[in-house]
């Protein structure tokens, strides 16, 4: 009994945590619109700079404290609200999306350049110093009563705030209506710099709160805040009190695994897991409101000539031969995934750009078909690159149907939800039977690829590997672009329109949404098989939630809807990566932040880079009458004038 007590208190005093860091995502969504998918990242960097300013220079905590809260975290959220969420305002949910995901991206790469991740970063409890206390047979430290407390001044404080002070009513009258707000005096621009500031400070509080009681590392930090997503979702993204209970539920789940899960190589990930399991459990079971923000008008989706699909096609294959000829080999090593990645990117395109549905778990559908190819085509025969991509869609399929009743945001944490189970749990498991069949994926190390065998083509280098994935990027794009000329495509354009409105003239969503999952994960499979040949071997890491974030928002940013995505991604991604590093090598760490730049400022180009880049190219608008000079009319007009004066005298006269 005394030690369900203690597990219970521990669960208790990281349930204190989660419920502040997750009571600041659920007021920035309620007051802005906006859920801010790198809430736990501004958390992360407020534990950095809290160690850097502790640990590092030696600052008392106090002022440590007094610094991180009150100067570096309201600067943070100030700037966050004017210069990259203000700008994206009368975008679409899914372009304000984007935007988060690009600053989730951007402060993780930020973190890795200033703070070395493999060098060790302890950090003390607070009052350390202090001998725990007892209440009964529980004993309990000083830094667990202080998240506890502070957990219950923060839901005091915010309760007071939105319901007893005008602040807090132009807050929430503010995501309303803002008109509306306005013509009362409200400012709702000041509504929304207040709860992002507050919003920044709660996940800093909940930072520093938690970083002694985990390795400080920028991704597991960052990622901490699925446990906050949960109970957020469990609030049902409006009720802080139910937050605060969801996140009671996630914290002592947390501890009873860790006290009470069997020791064995299976079940340790399932404890890191949980909270992401829970949370795609709660997405699933709680009925979810309206969600706020949600686009009004939608963007048309080009259809693709079949002459232009066709020469596209060629080039690809043309530069892959060209620079499979013009490079050595160490620069065909670096320079091949610009091919392979590009199908995995191509996989958005039927996904998201046709239908509209935004799945953040791409990368771990490559990562099921190269592991898929590493064990069923280790001789090379090219049946495996097929099953590849067949498993690959019956995983895609098996996410569409549970997640058949989300869209949205809900879509984006549920199959953010899948990647993260894939990563911490899935991929770690050694190699099991079920029925009697061997079932291996990593195998908690690295899995070789050999290269594929056809008939009278020597593939077993990397000049071939390069050739052969454009040929395959090629086919691919070809048969999205036929997919979107056909009668599958113009359905999954209606569907991306209204979800609604598609099941009421007929069409089946279960059907609709589990067959683009499923196309998308088979294309994404046949990525990663490509991508692991030119590794030649791999391992889960190169295939994780935070992996897959870069190739994402090039991909957004390239534009969607547009077949030639995939090239333009696998160009932006691999080749300023690769050819800034190799010109000055100190300009590593830069150009890893350079997909979340692209990503914030897709206001810029909501409709692509694609296609801002084919504008100078396209034809020309005719000429309008109100092109024609000024002057020329002003001459008409005097002529008109003196013509009618002369015919009335002339009548006159008459």
């Amino acid at each position: 009994m005394d030690e369900l007590l203690t597990f219970g208190i521990v669960g208790l005093s990281t349930a204190a945590i989660y419920a502040i860091v997750g009571s600041g995502l659920v007021l920035t969504y309620t007051t802005t619109g906006v859920f801010n998918f790198a809430h736990g990242a501004a958390g992360m960097m407020a534990a950095f700079c809290y160690w850097q300013l502790v640990a590092g220079w030696g600052w008392p905590v106090p002022v440590a404290l007094v610094v991180v809260l009150l100067v570096l975290a309201p600067a943070f959220g100030l700037f966050v609200e004017r210069f990259v969420m203000r700008p994206v305002r009368q975008l679409g949910d899914a372009e304000r999306l984007v935007v988060t995901v690009a600053l989730l991206s951007g402060l993780i790469a930020a973190a890795r350049w200033i703070w070395d991740p493999n060098k060790a970063r302890p950090l003390d409890p607070f009052f350390a110093e202090r001998e725990p206390f007892t209440v009964g047979p529980v004993t309990i430290t000083w830094h667990q009563a202080t998240a506890m407390l502070v957990a219950v001044a923060v839901a005091i404080g915010l309760r007071f705030l939105l319901y007893r002070t005008r602040t807090g009513a132009e807050m929430r009258a503010a995501v309303d209506d803002r008109a509306l707000a306005g013509l009362t005096g409200a400012d709702p621009d000041r509504a929304n710099r207040v709860a992002w500031v507050l919003g920044t400070q709660l996940a800093a509080i909940g930072g520093i709160l938690i970083a002694p009681t985990v390795a400080i590392d920028a991704a597991q930090l960052a990622l901490l805040i699925v446990s906050a997503y949960t109970a957020a979702v469990f609030g049902r993204l409006r009720s802080l009190p139910l937050t605060f209970a969801g996140a009671v539920v996630v914290g002592c789940l947390e501890s009873y695994l860790t006290g009470y899960l069997p020791q064995n190589d299976y079940l340790p990930g399932l404890r890191l897991a949980a909270p992401a399991l829970l949370l795609f459990l709660a997405l699933l079971l709680f009925p979810h409101g309206r969600l706020r923000g949600r686009d009004t008008a939608l963007r048309p989706v080009p259809v693709p000539s079949l002459r232009g699909t066709l020469i596209f096609g060629a080039a690809t294959i043309a530069l892959a031969a060209v620079l499979a000829g013009a490079l050595d080999v160490v620069d065909v090593i670096t320079y091949g995934p610009i091919f392979s990645l590009g199908v995995i990117a191509l996989s958005f395109v039927p996904l998201a750009g046709y239908a509209g549905q935004i799945s953040l778990c791409q990368m771990s559908m490559a990562g099921i078909g190269a592991v898929v190819w590493g064990h069923l085509g280790s001789g090379g025969g090219i049946w495996a690159l097929g099953a590849a991509m067949v498993i690959a869609a019956l995983a895609g399929g098996l996410v569409a149907l549970p997640a058949l009743r989300l869209s949205g945001i809900y879509l984006a944490l549920g199959t953010a939800a899948f990647a993260v189970v894939l990563d911490r749990w899935i991929f770690t498991l050694p190699s099991f039977d079920i029925l009697g069949v061997k079932i291996s994926l990593f195998d908690q190390s690295s899995v070789p690829m050999a290269p594929p065998k056809l008939p009278g083509i020597a593939l077993d280098n990397e000049r071939g590997l390069m050739v052969f994935a454009a040929v395959c990027l090629a086919l691919a794009s070809l048969g999205v672009a036929l997919l979107r000329r056909g009668r599958l495509g113009r359905r999954l354009i209606a569907l991306r329109d209204s979800e609604a409105a598609y099941a009421t003239l007929g069409g089946n969503l279960l059907i609709a949404r589990v067959l683009v999952f499923a196309l998308s994960a088979g294309i994404a499979g046949l990525g990663g098989a490509l991508y692991g040949m030119q590794q030649q071997s791999i391992t889960a890491d190169q295939f994780s939630f935070i992996a897959g974030l870069p190739i994402f928002l090039i991909a957004v940013v390239g534009g969607l809807g547009r077949v030639g995505n995939g090239l333009f991604t696998g160009l932006a991604f691999v080749g300023p990566v690769n050819g800034l590093v190799a010109l000055v090598p100190g300009l590593q760490n830069f150009v890893a932040l350079l997909p979340a730049l692209a990503g914030l400022g897709i206001g810029a180009a909501p409709d692509g880079a694609i296609a801002e880049i084919r504008k100078p190219f396209g034809p020309r608008p005719p000429k309008k009458a109100a092109e024609v000079p000024v002057e020329w009319w002003g001459l008409r007009r005097q002529w008109r004038a003196e013509d009618e004066e002369e015919l009335s005298r002339g009548i006159a006269a008459g």
